[in-house]
């Protein structure tokens, strides 16, 4: 091949490559990590468990944008942030804001929240008291091990009275900020999910909505529920979170949209029985 065919091959493969770059380098806003399939936007949701059914109504209500929510489902409370920020999951919907906001002040994640959802009270369960009054000194609980769930935990005996906590540290006290303890209970983490199933060993156990769904236990059973609050900046209520450079995704907006309705809101109360409550405004 004479050189200046040679020449002139290398530049039509650089012009085809730069505009290849030009036409397909870029991902538009509208594009999720789920792609499409059969013209349909996928998008993929990371949640915790199973129990998720409100997920239904939301995907009813997008069908006629052309969207659905796929969700991709994680046993571990450390896992769906890190799947976000890592562009594994479009977005996700297990956590409040307090548990957000303290995974991006300690790993550095871009994340923000993309739109409300519910309210999940923390219940405390027992199969050893049915009242807190019946509890004895030295007595143990299971607690969620993550700092914002742990310091909910304390924040709900001292709103029954059971201890008291420095003010200063506000709605995550730690350990170190319980002030008065006069039973001298002891606190045994643990990750969420097992709080559950350490009940049969320990005088009490805080059990999340979505765990004590799981594990088949219901407000009935438990032996003191935190009073739910979604009138205020109450940092326990749950979202929908997505990386903060794609808040203004139009695809995400649709689904924040779409769930933040009256037949989500319906279908929240019919499915969890009060364990979750609507925090959003429809």
């Amino acid at each position: 091949m004479k050189k200046k065919n040679v020449i002139a091959l290398t530049l039509s493969a650089l012009l085809c490559l730069s505009l290849l770059t030009a036409c397909g380098g870029k991902k538009n806003d509208s594009q999720t990590v789920g792609g499409t399939k059969d013209g349909v936007t996928i998008v993929l949701v990371g949640v915790i468990g199973t129990n998720n059914e409100q997920w239904d109504t939301v995907n009813k209500l997008l069908e006629k944008d052309s969207i659905r929510c796929e969700l991709v489902e994680y046993s571990a409370y450390n896992v769906p942030n890190d799947a976000l920020n890592a562009k594994e999951i479009d977005l996700n919907a297990f956590q409040h804001k307090a548990y957000l906001n303290g995974e991006m002040e300690s790993l550095g994640y871009e994340l923000t929240t993309l739109c409300n959802t519910f309210i999940a009270p923390l219940s405390i369960y027992s199969d050893k008291v049915t009242d807190l009054s019946q509890l004895k000194e030295g007595d143990k609980g299971a607690v969620p091990q993550d700092a914002t769930n742990e310091g909910r935990c304390f924040k709900i005996l001292e709103s029954a009275g059971i201890l008291k906590v420095d003010p200063a540290a506000g709605y995550t006290p730690e350990l170190k900020d319980i002030t008065d303890n006069p039973l001298k209970l002891e606190f045994v983490e643990m990750e969420a999910a097992y709080t559950a199933s350490s009940i049969p060993d320990v005088a009490i156990a805080f059990v999340n909505g979505q765990h004590a769904q799981d594990n088949g236990l219901s407000l009935a059973d438990a032996v003191y529920t935190e009073q739910a609050d979604t009138e205020s900046d109450n940092p326990y209520i749950n979202i929908v979170a997505c990386r903060a450079a794609d808040v203004d995704n139009e695809i995400y907006k649709k689904v924040a949209q779409a769930y933040q309705t009256a037949e989500v809101a319906q279908a929240i109360d019919e499915l969890f029985g009060g364990r979750f409550i609507p925090a959003f405004a429809y």
